[in-house]
């Protein structure tokens, strides 16, 4: 059992490294980045090495179809997006029209509540704000484009993170023997069990999830565009980046759907056709896709996903989204032990209950 003091110090220590992370996040983005895909790559890795491969080879596999998956990503996601953007600018002043001809008599007729909108001014204002928004852009970029600091962040997170990410894939396995050789030897074994655990929760969470978010983004794009939705893509894969989050994904995505099919199509075979598709893919998400490739072995609230991504976004940004879920299931992991051994305590048991050592 540790001492007072160095219960104490133990606590210091993570007090202190805590802080460290706090102030070091901008710096860290890139390093925690390519941890992340060095997690995701590693076990890959360890079965090209069990059927004979070298430890070097295996990484350069690897890490060559991890550059080409995100390559390949970025020429699909990119031009797809833009045209999507181009498709929602051309679409306003459908919009407008219907907004004013349609959903605002019904709105009255319904309900006895009379509104009016200058559906030509408010047309000319979004052209106005679009080509402001065009000039403030080019710009940004400009300035952008002429800012060593900005530019030079820029290209050393895309040198770091592909440098970084192979070089922890080669050494993951030593890394981890060394963390574990710096334990004390009297908790190496409760060490290790922890660990294990954490690692397969955070395992079936990082691979499991985006493997449900890719098929959900793809169900969505598949059946909104088999709707003829036109902003299928983007509204799918929104939807699907979103939905690690219990709920949150089917409830954005279908709001946004059904704005854009009202907008587009004016009827409700339509909608009834985009909300159609987001139980479908409910369902086949809860049935099939969850409990097949997450499983239930994270046990987080609903509640207790979303404090943990606002939380994450607010100490560390967009990196603290990514990595708030995967550190709530292993600080789950942390606290389930931690109830087992205050349930097996002289604290809880009574004075006269002996301590469990």
């Amino acid at each position: 059992m540790l001492s007072d003091s160095q219960k104490w110090l133990v606590l210091a220590l993570l007090a202190g490294s805590g802080w460290l992370l706090y102030l070091l996040a901008p710096v860290l983005t890139p390093f925690l980045f390519s941890a992340l895909l060095a997690y995701l790559g590693d076990p890959l890795v360890d079965r090209l090495e069990r059927r004979g491969c070298s430890r070097t080879l295996g990484v350069v596999l690897v890490f060559v179809v991890m550059c080409l998956v995100g390559l390949a990503a970025l020429l699909i996601l990119l031009p797809a997006l833009e045209r999507q953007v181009h498709v929602l600018i051309e679409s306003t002043p459908r919009a407008l029209d219907w907004l004013q001809n349609r959903f605002l008599p019904w709105l009255s007729a319904r309900f006895g509540v009379t509104l009016s909108v200058d559906a030509e001014a408010l047309r000319q204002s979004l052209t106005g704000h679009w080509q402001e928004v065009g000039k403030v852009l080019q710009q940004l970029i400009l300035r952008l484009g002429q800012s060593g600091q900005w530019v030079l962040g820029w290209v050393s997170f895309l040198l770091l993170v592909p440098l970084v990410t192979f070089y922890l894939l080669r050494d993951w396995d030593a890394l981890v023997i060394a963390v574990r050789d710096l334990l004390p030897r009297r908790v190496v074994g409760r060490a290790g069990q922890i660990a294990q655990e954490i690692d397969a929760v955070l395992a079936e969470f990082l691979r499991g999830q985006l493997s449900v978010m890719a098929v959900l983004a793809a169900v969505y794009i598949l059946g909104l565009s088999l709707a003829g939705l036109d902003l299928a893509f983007a509204i799918g894969v929104f939807a699907g980046a979103v939905s690690f989050v219990p709920w949150l994904g089917v409830i954005v995505g279908m709001v946004l759907a059904s704005a854009a099919a009202l907008l587009q199509f004016g009827d409700l075979l339509h909608l009834g056709a985009v909300c159609g598709v987001f139980l479908v893919a409910q369902l086949l998400e809860g049935m099939v896709l969850s409990p097949w490739l997450v499983g239930d072995r994270i046990g987080l609230h609903p509640v207790a996903v979303i404090f943990a991504v606002m939380a994450g976004g607010q100490l560390f940004g967009f990196m603290g989204v990514l990595l708030a879920l995967p550190v709530a299931a292993a600080i789950v992991v942390l606290l389930r032990h931690s109830h087992d051994g205050y349930l097996r305590s002289a604290l809880y048991k009574g004075d006269d209950a002996s301590p469990d050592t």
